[in-house]
């Protein structure tokens, strides 16, 4: 199941709390990446987050999961899920359908 997560940072972590979440949150992601619950991953250009297109069993999982990541669990992200998948309608456009 193809899930999309868009990281929302509620409040920034001052300089000294990025000093002590970036070096436990970036291996966590990196982690994820390498376990392919993860499939590719950008940084938000409206707003300080992130947003990951993720490879998962479950909604469920997919929430246990980023949920686990040190930015949520310290309190300063949040991550809106949806389930995607193909694009079914486009199959009207083809002949004998």
């Amino acid at each position: 199941m193809k899930v999309i997560a868009i990281g929302n940072i509620g409040k920034a972590p001052t300089p000294e709390q990025r000093q002590q979440i970036m070096p436990r949150e970036v291996p966590a992601t990196l982690k994820l990446y390498l376990d392919g619950k993860i499939e590719q991953f950008w940084f938000r250009q409206d707003k300080p987050g992130v947003v990951f297109l993720m490879n998962v069993e479950s909604l469920e999982q997919a929430k246990a999961t980023v949920e686990a990541l040190p930015l949520v669990t310290d309190g300063f992200a949040t991550y809106e899920l949806m389930q995607v998948g193909p694009l079914a309608p486009l199959g009207m456009l083809m002949q004998g359908k």
